[in-house]
């Protein structure tokens, strides 16, 4: 299923340098932690909604993603939205390299409507290459490439016009 938040997820242009930011919106974007956890802040219930699983070619990969993965033909798509009490608050891609599904690390083609973060943050393996901000028209939005055991995945990350981000900006 297509959502409208994730064309604007797919127009994200991202800085080359991280842009002055205020305090607030640093402190979402820039955030090292579980963006599930810091939603359960302003919410009573952070839920999944899931638009898309499934395998996708290279040649489905949005501009620049293929440069931040290995070069591999097939990769794990799941797109999703992040929902506050119902409220879509963030729009969310994540891209795994067919190669890093072995392991304990299959578990990311079976996690239904648990969110990411709370799977990758139990993860003692895990580490973050680096954080982009971007923006789409008015919205922010942020790409990581994290490691699980050393084996990439990319996650980007829109927020939507209700997430708590814009209330405190």
């Amino acid at each position: 299923m297509s959502h409208p938040a994730l064309a604007q997820l797919r127009e994200l242009h991202y800085f080359q340098d991280i842009p002055a930011l205020s305090h607030a919106l640093s402190d979402w974007l820039l955030l090292e932690d579980s963006m599930t956890k810091r939603f359960e802040q302003y919410c009573h219930r952070v839920s999944v909604d899931i638009l898309r699983e499934a395998f996708v070619d290279a040649g489905e990969l949005m501009p620049g993603e293929a440069a931040l993965l290995p070069d591999e033909e097939r990769f794990w798509l799941r797109e999703i939205l992040l929902c506050g009490d119902g409220e879509p608050w963030l729009a969310g891609r994540t891209l795994v390299p067919q190669s890093t599904l072995n392991g304990p690390e299959l578990a990311l083609r079976q996690l239904g409507t648990t969110p990411l973060g709370r799977y990758l943050f139990s993860s003692s393996t895990l580490t973050r290459d680096f954080i982009e901000t971007g923006r789409s028209a008015e919205l922010w939005g942020r790409r990581s490439r994290l490691r699980l055991s050393g084996k990439p995945l990319l996650l980007t990350e829109l927020f939507l016009p209700a997430s708590p981000l814009y209330r405190e900006e």
